[in-house]
């Protein structure tokens, strides 16, 4: 029985070890990624420039990832494709993380008719599939940027706001934050000292996974024709235009797959050890 009681130390610093490597793995990863999306368009050309005299042309130290059906650069779509569904993704996390959490902690504060409201304004989003609302969107939007991105945001609000809105309600509730009331500390104190540090873990996670859902839905969407169009660079849409070469060029699909599932990874590791 000692021994156990021994080993059980042991094995959780070998779990924080362990889980410590894969979050530094997943931001090695992650950062070089962030890299060739921000620099890779400035130094690999025009996503979109044709040479059809180069129709499918193989991997070369010139081009490491070969050139499409059009003569493209595939490197080059590539690295716009990237920084387009980061950028977004990350626009839309952003709005959906502050429209979220300010209405979640309103509704915990005031409560009342204001709970009440926003409380029902989230479950009609949460009766409606995400995926749907993003397509009913999408298929308004005849493929402009700006409404796909007001899409995904909204699609994503409603779980930032009822995870602050209990959360808050618990730190609203609780004894340090009514002897802060009686000493008339104010309201950012209460922010500062006791919301923030009771969130951030949360609002940290779900930042994570909402920017996995918003690459996936993004890709998604192009893949099946409804969201962005060519000859934007997307890697939804690079999946779906290199399928029918996929025999005689099977790098046009297989490196934004990769690039797809690396992200995917990586904001999950991240997700993973934030819990930890």
């Amino acid at each position: 029985m000692t021994a156990i009681l021994d080993l059980a130390p042991t094995t959780q610093r070998r779990g924080r070890r362990t889980a410590g490597l894969a979050r530094r793995l997943c931001a090695g990863v992650l950062v070089a990624l962030v890299l060739f999306a921000l620099v890779g368009p400035f130094v690999l050309g025009d996503p979109a420039a044709q040479s059809l005299d180069r129709f499918l042309e193989a991997p070369s130290l010139a081009e490491p990832l070969g050139r499409d059906d059009y003569g493209r650069s595939v490197v080059s779509r590539l690295a716009h494709a990237t920084r387009l569904s980061l950028v977004l993704a990350a626009l839309c996390v952003a709005t959906a993380l502050v429209i979220g959490t300010a209405s979640g902690v309103l509704a915990a504060w005031r409560g009342g008719w204001v709970d009440a409201v926003l409380r029902s304004v989230s479950e009609v989003f949460v009766a409606l599939p995400a995926l749907l609302i993003v397509l009913l969107v999408a298929a308004l939007s005849d493929g402009d940027l700006w409404t796909l991105y007001v899409g995904l945001a909204v699609a994503q609000w409603v779980e930032y706001f009822r995870v602050v809105r209990a959360r808050a309600a618990l730190v609203l509730g609780s004894p340090a934050v009514e002897v802060a009331g009686l000493l008339r500390l104010g309201p950012w104190h209460v922010v500062r000292r006791h919301l923030w540090p009771e969130l951030r873990p949360a609002l940290t996670t779900l930042a994570s996974l909402g920017m996995v859902t918003s690459i996936l839905a993004m890709s998604t969407l192009g893949f099946v024709k409804v969201g962005l169009e060519p000859p934007r660079a997307e890697l939804g849409l690079m999946i779906t235009e290199s399928f029918p070469y996929y025999d005689v060029a099977p790098w046009m699909s297989l490196a934004p797959v990769a690039v797809l599932f690396l992200l995917t990874v990586c904001f999950l590791g991240l997700r993973r050890t934030e819990d930890a």
